[in-house]
């Protein structure tokens, strides 16, 4: 029995659809990140970016449980000497939902040239409107 490798030119992309209404942001973010590599297709291989894209919607509205809008920190560098900023996921949710729910989705991707591209057929929306209606996506339930 021979062993099949997949080729790039064999990929078949899907689009999917999310609502992220409701759904705890963790969770939600191993399912997006579980679809963007492409382990949900029978013919899954890590060395062969095989991942649909993703449309999230709604992503001002998700939830996060426990204490977390308070301890969670986000940390970034301004480059500028004591440039070193905290902001909560309270913060981060009220001003930059698309962020919180990419940046989960990145730390849970191959830290690689594959991660990269992968993280680019991610598509992030506040509210229930998205442009890409032509790509006709398939609505994908998260379980949570």
């Amino acid at each position: 029995m021979k062993t099949y490798h997949l080729r790039k030119e064999d990929v078949v992309r899907e689009w999917w659809i999310i609502d992220a209404e409701g759904k705890v942001l963790g969770r939600l973010a191993t399912q997006i990140a579980k679809v963007l590599m492409g382990k949900h297709k029978p013919y899954y291989q890590p060395d062969v970016d095989c991942g649909d894209f993703v449309v999230v919607l709604n992503a001002d509205k998700i939830i996060a449980t426990g204490k977390r809008l308070e301890q969670k920190k986000y940390q970034f560098h301004t480059n500028y000497p004591g440039g070193l900023k905290e902001r909560s996921l309270a913060w981060m949710l009220e001003n930059k939902p698309e962020e919180v729910i990419r940046l989960a989705v990145k730390r849970m991707l191959p830290k690689n040239r594959l991660g990269h591209r992968m993280l680019k057929r991610l598509k992030i929306y506040r509210g229930s409107q998205h442009p890409h209606i032509a790509q006709k996506p398939k609505v994908l339930e998260v379980k949570v």
